[in-house]
């Protein structure tokens, strides 16, 4: 599973062994100040995401470099039954080509409330 780490400032997510192979990373990361809002949702997002380098086991998995017909590029790690972060990022350019980051994790609402405190502050 993704590895989500908030800190010195800084969000990482980790792909261990074969997300590496699917999402075309070991890792990614971004400034804590890039983040423009953060979104709990209870689980899986059914929208549409568009165009993807990666995989989509339907209904279960998804995981690599979606981008949306309107433009919209974001890197995803969503498995069913977890709760689902949507990062947005304040613009393409400090966010490393993504629009949003969708992950999926048990602590996401600790993370959330984590990453909404640091880009406030």
């Amino acid at each position: 599973m993704t590895i989500l780490n908030v800190q010195d400032g800084v969000l990482m997510l980790t792909f261990p062994g074969w997300e590496r192979l699917m999402v075309g990373r070991a890792g990614y990361s971004v400034a804590v100040s890039a983040v423009d809002s953060v979104e709990v949702l209870p689980g899986w997002s059914s929208e549409i995401l568009g165009w993807r380098s990666g995989m989509a086991i339907s209904g279960l998995r998804k995981l690599g470099t979606f981008r949306h017909p309107d433009g919209t590029r974001r890197l995803v790690s969503m498995t069913r039954g977890l709760p689902l972060l949507r990062i947005r990022l304040r613009d393409r350019e400090v966010g490393a080509g993504f629009d949003e980051l969708l992950v999926s994790n048990p602590e996401a609402a600790e993370l959330a409330a984590k990453l909404d405190a640091l880009a406030r502050s």
